[in-house]
């Protein structure tokens, strides 16, 4: 299922260069650059608070906008980069790029992990153990999936869950080509403690 496009507003920005981009800090904007997509670089202005607001919640570097300027069309954009002060970590400046329906991009989208509740791994005590909550895919910019989804169900002790074992949508594919671990069900500690103690008595034996 194709993601929900959320809007980026942002106001035009008069002017180019560092005495603008001062000026628009003194207002309490945020300036910012849109670029690519065949047409000229556009100039733009985000309202402080509005743009912490969404850098706060997560993910601006990975999520494809529809950015609203008013009296022109909607674009699609991405994030490209965001400079900060060097003191107070505050956003100073932010790259975004223009994008295409059919333009290929790389993007860390999250991993759901569902039915834990019915897995026979952690129901018999074994932990859950992620070791990537996101994945970077190579994505078609007009169909980005929302998020991926492991089943856990059948899962047993020891079992490793790799990317193979996810179904990614049409024109998706990991941008890392080997089929590397998403998550496993890792041994109760007790158990793994067992088996640690079951090991080194027999290599204690064979050395007698």
């Amino acid at each position: 299922m194709a993601k929900e496009i959320p809007d980026l507003v942002a106001e035009v920005r008069a002017g180019t260069g560092k005495g603008a981009a001062r000026q628009a800090r003194r207002e309490f904007f945020v300036p910012g650059i849109v670029y690519g997509g065949g047409t000229d670089p556009q100039p733009v202005n985000f309202k402080y608070n509005y743009l912490i607001a969404k850098l706060k919640a997560g993910r601006f570097m990975s999520t494809l906008f529809n950015l609203k300027v008013d009296g022109q069309e909607d674009v699609r954009v991405i994030c490209r980069a965001v400079q900060r002060d060097v003191v107070t970590g505050l956003p100073t400046h932010v790259d975004l790029m223009r994008l295409r329906r059919t333009s290929r991009i790389n993007l860390f989208i999250h991993v759901d992990f569902l039915n834990a509740d019915t897995c026979v791994g952690l129901k018999r005590g074994g932990t859950l153990s992620i070791v990537r909550p996101e994945v970077e895919l190579n994505v078609l910019a007009g169909e980005i999936p929302e998020k991926l989804e492991v089943d856990l169900t059948d899962y047993k002790v020891g079992d490793t869950i790799t990317i193979s074992a996810i179904t990614l949508p049409k024109g998706t594919k990991p941008t890392i080509d080997r089929d590397f671990v998403i998550a496993n069900i890792a041994a109760p500690r007790a158990l793994a403690a067992a088996d640690d103690s079951e090991e080194d008595a027999d290599a204690e034996a064979a050395e007698e």
